[in-house]
């Protein structure tokens, strides 16, 4: 594996959860609770404010050492100097994003329910491939159910880690961390929570 990822929390923004204005200071609260890695989604249609926001992230990522990766955006990820770059099924190619963002940037890949799309992932190049959802998400309450026994085989049979998404709480995790979740994505259990810093170190508990 080219560029190994960090093991622990993944904690994904989201415009509906946090405002524009407080963008910053809630990524640096969740890192502050153990947040190992950040990814910036916003499926908003307003590229002036993704590449500030993006840009104001990456910085701040930067100063702490921690990985932002950017969600569906080659070319946002390369013009903010982002760690990486995350592709669902239609986000592009796995090759394209490795030539535009070079040889270290940590490219992640969707998975969903999938395993056939995992060897394919790790085949081109990608650096962890992702499945989900596990557990009902109010994020995307309609994608597909994906099963424990994915990560027991990405462990098994894969050299890249599994990302594990989907309504994963501190209490449910416990069963991914122990299947072999190399990381948890989470997006709502952490940037909905009252106490962004004390929810994250819950989640960074599941890994200590």
């Amino acid at each position: 594996m080219a560029n190994p990822i960090p093991r622990g929390l993944y904690a994904i923004t989201s415009s509906d959860l946090i405002a524009p204005e407080q963008l910053v200071q809630a990524v640096a609260q969740a890192i502050q609770g153990g947040a190992v890695m950040i990814q910036y989604r916003d499926k908003s249609a307003d590229p002036g404010r993704r590449l500030w926001e993006a840009g104001d992230l990456a910085n701040l990522c930067h100063s702490l050492n921690v990985p932002l990766i950017i969600n569906d955006d080659i070319a946002l990820a390369k013009a903010v100097g982002a760690h990486g770059v995350h592709l669902g099924r239609e986000d592009g190619a796995i090759e394209a994003a490795r030539a535009e963002l070079g040889s270290k940037a940590i490219i992640g890949v969707s998975c969903y329910n999938q395993w056939p799309l995992a060897g394919q992932a790790q085949a081109a190049g990608a650096d962890y491939v992702a499945f989900g959802r596990f557990f009902p998400s109010r994020t995307k309450p309609d994608a597909v159910q994906a099963e424990l026994e994915l990560l027991y085989r990405c462990r098994q049979e894969l050299s890249i880690p599994a990302v594990a998404i989907g309504g994963i709480t501190p209490e449910n995790g416990v069963q991914l961390v122990e299947a072999g979740a190399h990381a948890l994505a989470v997006i709502d259990g952490v940037f909905g929570a009252a106490d962004i810093a004390a929810q994250a170190q819950r989640y960074r508990h599941l890994y200590e």
